[in-house]
């Protein structure tokens, strides 16, 4: 097993994990070097797929203001975000934004050179600014990957997936063990600061606009560690994903299709939206979800249409050049014909319980993007604020590391030892085919803790899950990196559903038909490794456990 030591280590190459190395390696001092590890190619994240776009509150926009801002993500996050993380990430946003041009991104401008902003559900004015059109994420992340491609001070692992980190008996990492998805050898990284930027958990769904690198993977080892994990059940599922299968996820169809005008009908090219909400396409996602849900339902379809064709088609063609070559290429003009969409897990409003700084429950351990449970999305995320909490979040954490001394340790103590022991054992695992088993777990979750829940589908799904993990001979080592994403689907899947039956109410993205009502208090859902098992126990003993018995315990703070 080889062993190396660098100062800072980011894990993840999304837009997070990419800028917040850019800004540690530009802010910091760093006497053993910062190493970004990727578990794919570098880039290949949820991040290069966003296509709408980033929330800027810019000086420059007389029409808009934080306040503004403020007001519309917290009517957003449904009674559970937090005023203070809101406040910071909003105020914060302009110098960040800024500061990204640095870097060799660049957002549309009009022909005088003036940032163009364009308008997404639940926002009261245009905000939200775009790059290429519809493939922001993409020009973005290709930015910075091509920034951080080109230091020579950042060290790079691609191909590389990290299997645990090393949490001693103070409750301290001190580095990670990491496995080479091509020559299948272990490597142990020592570091006092571990940046876990790792991204969503959209694979655990049959359908998902996520890439198939989507599979929880930071927030199931920060959960192994120990760390606290908040809000897992706030799963969000975006109400436009093209309705064609064939890939691993489903296309996106931006809501700023819907923000320029685009209407939802059914196959007779009737409008639907007015009879749920008065701000019709414009709602919140969780609303627009479960309409267009219902409306499956009740008419026995397997999805809806959005009807793009009422927008002026040079617009259509200039704005969203992405979206209309992917339809093109399904046979669909959409500027004459109607786009059929269904919802698809989406975003992770839920994850590793952080402050805006990255810091975790674990000291030397960080969290940022959408990995991380910093508060500000709260219930239901307000469109294109996840690039923003990416970008605000890493320029903080690299600005927090600056203040200490990141050098790597120079004493290991006997826990640490005894992790790095269990993956230098030579022991024989024949290989498991994790194919089927992964089309089974995102069934189980889809169908039982996916837009709608219930205690009978949730305990139901927590009784097949645990079936499917009998057939998991794994407790820690596997031999491939599709089994250890596997290993943290189960792990994370246990984490939404247990958290989804404490929370017996209907709220943003959790919507339980057996409790719908909002209760009358907005309480976050905290869980730790130990709790976890504590009420699974307490599950198993009683066919219902009543959240009011757990009130005060590890798994509830109040707002």
């Amino acid at each position: 097993m080889k062993y190396s030591k660098y100062s800072a280590i980011v894990i993840g190459s999304g837009l997070s994990g990419l800028y917040s190395a850019l800004k540690i390696e530009q802010q910091a001092k760093l006497d053993d070097g910062i190493l970004l590890v990727t578990k794919s190619k570098l880039g290949e994240s949820n991040s290069y797929y966003a296509q709408g776009g980033m929330v800027g509150v810019l000086k420059e926009n007389k029409k808009d203001s934080t306040a503004s801002h403020i007001s519309d993500t917290i009517k957003a996050g449904a009674g559970l975000s937090e005023l203070n993380t809101v406040k910071f990430i909003s105020e914060n946003s302009d110098k960040v934004i800024k500061d990204l041009l640095n870097f060799g991104v660049e957002f549309d401008r009009d022909e005088n050179g003036n940032f163009t902003f364009t308008l997404e559900a639940a926002h009261s004015v245009r905000r939200v600014l775009h790059s290429g059109g519809d493939a922001t994420g993409r020009m973005v992340t290709t930015a910075l990957r091509d920034a951080v491609s080109e230091n020579s001070n950042i060290d790079i692992y691609e191909e590389t997936t990290a299997v645990e980190l090393l949490v001693d008996e103070a409750n301290e990492c001190k580095g990670v063990i990491v496995f080479n998805n091509l020559t299948g050898e272990y490597e142990v990284i020592y570091s006092s600061a571990v940046i876990l930027a790792t991204g969503g958990i959209g694979q655990l769904y049959k359908y998902t606009t996520n890439p198939s690198g989507a599979t929880g993977d930071g927030m199931a080892l920060a959960f192994n560690a120990g760390a606290v994990m908040q809000d897992m059940e706030f799963v969000q599922f975006h109400p436009t994903a093209l309705a064609i299968d064939g890939d691993e996820n489903r296309f996106l169809i931006s809501e700023a299709v819907r923000g320029e005008g685009a209407k939802l009908v059914d196959k007779s090219g009737v409008e639907f939206m007015h009879k749920y909400d008065e701000r019709c396409e414009l709602a919140p996602r969780d609303i627009v979800t479960r309409a267009i849900y219902n409306e499956m339902l009740k008419n026995h379809t397997d999805n809806v249409y959005l009807n793009a064709t009422c927008i002026d088609s040079e617009k259509l063609a200039k704005r969203f050049p992405t979206i209309s070559k992917k339809c093109l290429e399904n046979g669909i003009d959409i500027s004459k014909d109607f786009i059929p969409v269904a919802p698809a897990a989406h975003y992770m409003m839920g994850g590793i319980k952080t402050n805006v700084e990255g810091e975790t429950s674990i000291k030397g351990l960080y969290a940022i993007g959408e990995v991380s449970s910093t508060g500000l999305h709260g219930g239901n995320r307000l469109a294109s604020n996840s690039l923003l909490e990416c970008v605000v979040c890493a320029y903080e954490v690299a600005n927090y590391l600056k203040t200490l001394s990141l050098s790597a340790p120079k004493q290991i103590n006997e826990t640490i030892k005894s992790i790095i022991e269990k993956y230098s054992e030579d022991i024989y695992l024949e290989e498991i085919d994790v194919t089927l088993m992964k089309a089974k777990l995102q069934n189980i979750m889809w169908h039982g803790a996916g837009v709608y829940r219930s205690q009978e589908t949730l305990e139901n799904a927590l009784k097949e899950l645990d079936e499917l993990k009998t057939g998991f001979h794994r407790s820690y080592k596997c031999i491939s990196k599709e089994e250890y994403e596997f290993r943290n689907m189960l792990a994370v899947a246990e984490m939404v559903i247990m958290s989804a039956l404490k929370r017996k109410e209907s709220r943003g993205a959790h919507c339980r038909t057996d409790f719908q009502d909002r209760n009358e208090k907005g309480v976050h859902t905290c869980l730790t490794r130990t709790s976890l098992e504590d009420s699974k126990k307490i599950l198993k003993s009683q066919s219902v456990v009543n959240i009011s018995e757990s009130s005060g315990s590890d798994f509830e703070t109040a707002v």
